[in-house]
């Protein structure tokens, strides 16, 4: 099934939600060095910070800079979520 993604997401936010579904958690910094692309740990830190106000990964614990796919995530990756219709918006404190 095709993924449904949002307009505010990038080619990013599918490649951090990829790794976090096949190594279940893990951190900006780690997600930086195993990119094939360039991507800077402040890049992979902020696509973070936008993926947790949707719902699609959340830190493993509070002010925590390790994630996890959340379910959401999951059934977004399996075509199951239409990401357009997640709220993001740049108020919403991230923890």
């Amino acid at each position: 099934m095709a993924r449904k993604q949002a307009r505010w997401m990038c080619t990013l936010d599918e490649r951090i939600l990829e790794h976090l579904e096949e190594d279940s958690w893990s951190t900006p910094r780690y997600m930086s060095k195993e990119f094939r692309f360039n991507a800077s740990r402040g890049r992979v830190e902020e696509r973070c910070r936008k993926l947790t106000q949707a719902g699609l990964i959340a830190p493993i614990y509070e002010d925590a800079n390790l994630y996890d796919i959340t379910s959401d995530g999951q059934q977004y990756l399996e075509g199951e979520l239409d990401a357009e219709h997640l709220s993001v918006t740049s108020q919403r404190p991230v923890h």
